[in-house]
């Protein structure tokens, strides 16, 4: 356990009150209070800041200085909680496939996950996958559609991976693929160095920030602030046409004070096109 890690001061960070015992009830208030607390976000990469994932940094970073994170960041430290409490929990890492083709071939492992080992099975917890934070551990079981209280989602099984689904608006999306091979600190330290600093990377080229509220999913591409009821239908879509704007959204939306100033963040991503 990192000398530094302090059950109560994340149960006070998330919102979640004791007991918390390691079973499946706590499993599921523990990711739904983190997903709503911590605001997913790569602002980092963005502005050229190296993401480090020591535990001491991690803490830091998204418990003392109360900004958000991306997947190594937030997974890592619910592990850690997680482990803290009792629970038997494996790091897996995913190949993302959100934004690629059907056909287009796996790229690198650049997520990272959770398998946690319950009486009832095995379960997935990711509290850090930003296109679609899932608010609920999901049975790692294929071919059924889990309902949670944001969404829905379906584990399949093809060619020796797992491809774990959601549904859109548009129908069934891939979101991940995956095996269970566990991975240790230095798969995840190479990446997190991709996923940093690759120029292909989505988080060096645009701000990504997202956080659950109780029935709505809070959305930041750029300077486009986006309301989605669950399952992803867009309510509303605001543009944001300066820094104040965009500090503002920041600051009440999501919690976050920029670690550089609002305007340097604001003229990162002005101009750049939308995903």
């Amino acid at each position: 356990m990192p000398s530094n890690f302090s059950l109560d001061a994340y149960l006070a960070r998330i919102g979640c009150e004791r007991p918390v015992t390691p079973d499946l009830t706590s499993l599921r208030r523990l990711q739904a209070a983190h997903v709503r607390a911590i605001p997913f976000e790569g602002i980092d990469p963005l502005v050229g800041t190296p993401v480090s994932l020591d535990a001491a940094s991690v803490w830091r970073k998204l418990v003392e200085s109360r900004r958000g994170g991306y997947c190594f960041e937030q997974n890592a430290l619910f592990k850690t909680a997680l482990e803290a409490i009792g629970f038997k929990t494996t790091g897996l890492g995913a190949r993302v496939r959100w934004m690629s083709p059907p056909d287009s071939p796996l790229g690198p492992r650049e997520h990272m996950l959770i398998k946690v080992d319950l009486p009832e099975g095995p379960f997935l917890a990711d509290v850090g996958f930003g296109a679609c934070l899932i608010d609920a551990p999901l049975p790692l079981a294929t071919g059924q559609e889990h309902r949670t209280e944001m969404g829905a989602f379906r584990l399949d099984a093809n060619d020796g991976l797992y491809w774990l689904n959601t549904k859109q608006p548009g129908g069934w999306r891939v979101m991940y693929a995956f095996n269970l091979e566990p991975q240790i600190a230095a798969d995840y330290e190479l990446g997190n160095w991709y996923t940093a600093t690759n120029p292909r990377a989505p988080f060096v080229s645009f701000l990504i920030v997202e956080r659950l509220g109780a029935d709505r999913r809070h959305k930041l591409v750029n300077t486009r602030y986006i309301v989605e009821a669950r399952d992803g239908e867009p309510e509303s879509v605001i543009p944001l046409a300066s820094p104040a704007e965009l500090g503002r959204v920041l600051g009440e939306v999501f919690g976050i004070v920029p670690p550089v100033p609002i305007e340097v963040l604001y003229a990162k991503v002005a101009d750049s096109p939308e995903r």
